[in-house]
């Protein structure tokens, strides 16, 4: 039973990674994620059932449109696979319980606004408040069937969520004044309420240090690539997060290690 829950919880997560690819790409254009169906960005030609098949079709294609043969870009598979394992991992960590599902939206969120600033350098509105809004009410319930009082299960996060929003702000600031140009996009301090409001306003102030850390090597190669200065940050905020959420990590394991 439980190897056919973990390949079930799999393969519900990279269909919903195949639906994350449509709506981030879809939302900062203004377009709907339900219509037009979906289609070749090249040619336009609409992809019949067995070309929707998350990772599956992308191999039997060998990467390219069936129709205009313009290769497809590999971010497609990429993040069907991620989200399959990371919502997999989160199955394994936390059991199938309101965790899960708290932990599954977050990863949502994460993907989805990764796919968006990957490509547009925009963190859509839209997924930050139904993502925060999702995980408040199942922090409702959690703390309803864990008998936990709602200041300490949903009001204590949210505060979190709100003191790392404006830790952010304050980071901004202080980079736009260093560096004497914007430093951080607005939907990267926007992203941190949602993070603040999961992971607690310690582990959110974690997540931006990890995440610096991650994205210093990988920033300098791409601005000898591509000789940009704007890079998005939103995707190693995401990454940052995910370690934290899926290593269980605390402040105390964090001191522990380092003191050890």
């Amino acid at each position: 039973m439980y190897l056919f829950n973990c390949i079930m919880i799999f393969v519900m997560g990279i269909v919903f990674g195949s639906f994350y690819n449509v709506v981030g790409y879809r939302l900062p254009n203004n377009m709907s994620i339900i219509y037009p169906p979906s289609n070749c960005p090249n040619c336009n030609h609409k992809l019949k059932f067995y070309e929707l098949i998350p990772i599956l079709s992308y191999i039997f294609l060998h990467g390219r449109c069936r129709c205009c043969k313009k290769r497809i870009s590999f971010s497609y598979p990429f993040f069907e696979a991620i989200t399959g394992t990371l919502f997999l991992l989160s199955y394994i960590i936390f059991g199938l319980n309101v965790k899960f599902f708290i932990s599954i939206t977050f990863i949502s969120v994460l993907i989805i606004i990764s796919i968006s600033d990957i490509k547009y350098y925009i963190i859509p509105d839209e997924v930050l408040i139904f993502g925060s809004i999702l995980i408040i009410l199942e922090m409702v319930i959690n703390s309803i069937l864990n008998n936990i009082s709602l200041l300490n299960g949903v009001l204590f996060p949210i505060l979190n969520g709100l003191g790392a929003f404006c830790l952010m702000y304050l980071f901004k600031v202080f980079g736009d004044l260093v560096f004497q140009k914007e430093s951080l996009g607005g939907g990267d301090i926007k992203l941190m309420f949602i993070i603040g409001l999961t992971l607690g306003l310690d582990m959110s102030i974690v997540t931006v240090f990890i995440a610096s850390f991650i994205a210093l090597p990988l920033s300098v190669i791409s601005l000898i690539r591509k000789n940009n200065n704007v890079l998005p940050f939103g995707p190693y905020l995401s990454m940052a997060a995910s370690i934290i959420l899926l290593c269980n990590l605390n402040l105390d394991k964090i001191l522990l290690f380092f003191t050890k």
